[in-house]
């Protein structure tokens, strides 16, 4: 289904398609709940998102989405070991304090985890620090001074620590700014993507 035909963002309509119905499914810092609220309707899913900003908490409640006010970087430790089919967190990894151990986490309380970032490897952020600047792209859209990105990676580095970790990668998809995804793409992941999307087993 396209993100067009759901009313979703593309990432998040893909994410939906990598959802089984039925499953039991926590999204951290799930903003105004679109998702979620989506796969209430279309895949029976059940969960709850966590979200700390007050406008999104109030449309989260306003969709009937059921939403726990909580940091994602004080932990998961109000949930059990296998609490979840599925935990999600879109574009928000490079904003965590320790986002190794939120992936951990993911992978603790959910079977399966799926993670977005944007890649700092694009060439358009390569050309703009060879240019002596901080990056401004489609998926990186806010200026240095008021970005809450603080850990940013590229696909390279994230794949290394999956390495590291022993974290299987169940799934990828690569998006450019239009948020296609496609062979050219494929060819050289680390330098054509600017929105990575992983699905994650422990």
């Amino acid at each position: 289904m396209s993100g067009a035909a759901n009313g979703l963002r593309p990432d998040l309509a893909l994410i939906s398609e990598w959802i089984e119905p039925g499953a039991r499914i926590l999204d951290l810092g799930c903003g105004d709940g679109a998702l979620l609220a989506h796969l209430a309707r279309s895949r029976n899913v059940r969960g709850y998102g966590l979200e700390i900003d007050p406008d999104n908490i109030a449309k989260c409640l306003a969709a009937g989405v059921n939403v726990i006010e909580a940091d994602v970087d004080d932990g998961l430790r109000d949930f059990r070991d296998g609490s979840f089919d599925y935990v999600v967190m879109t574009q928000a990894l490079q904003a965590m304090q320790h986002p190794d151990r939120v992936i951990a986490e993911i992978l603790r309380v959910g079977r399966t985890g799926i993670v977005t970032f944007p890649n700092f490897g694009h060439w358009r952020v390569r050309l703009a620090l060879a240019r002596g600047r901080m990056p401004t792209t489609p998926a990186l859209p806010e200026e240095w001074y008021s970005t809450a990105n603080i850990h940013l990676c590229t696909v390279a580095d994230f794949e290394d620590l999956c390495r590291e970790r022993h974290w299987h990668v169940r799934r990828r998809s690569l998006m450019d700014h239009s948020r296609r995804d496609d062979a050219v793409l494929r060819l050289m992941p680390n330098l054509l993507s600017e929105v990575a999307l992983y699905q994650l087993h422990k």
